[in-house]
């Protein structure tokens, strides 16, 4: 969440907002420190500016998350780039990227995509 509010040089206060309500009552986040959500983003934007910051960071989320939470992963990242009700290009690149490293098919991506679309529609 953090690698995609921060691909396009800006956290806005509601990616970050949206990124602290959602670890606050995530399964996925069960046992997470909320304190350290600040350093973690720190972490990463400093990893990503880093030459090669973005392939490395990939393949840290790569080797860190189990294979049952891919989809969560990136369904995470939709949200943030959904967030905004923009999508901005270096958004769905970072989408793609996520999407090949993880190795998530396209017709999983594009329901994830979809709800998300749908969810912040007016």
């Amino acid at each position: 969440m953090v690698m995609m509010s921060a691909v396009d040089r800006e956290m806005s206060d509601d990616e970050f907002t949206r990124i602290g309500r959602l670890v606050q009552f995530l399964p996925a986040f069960e046992g997470f420190d909320e304190d350290h959500l600040v350093l973690v983003g720190h972490e990463c934007a400093a990893q990503l500016a880093a030459p090669e910051g973005l392939d490395i960071v990939l393949e840290i989320v790569r080797e860190a998350l189990p294979e049952r939470l891919h989809e969560t992963a990136y369904a995470l990242a939709v949200e943030i780039a959904a967030a905004d009700q923009r999508i901005r290009n270096e958004e769905i690149r970072l989408l793609q990227l996520l999407r090949d490293r993880l190795g998530l098919d396209k017709l999983t991506c594009a329901a994830i995509e979809r709800g998300a679309l749908a969810r912040f529609r007016k």
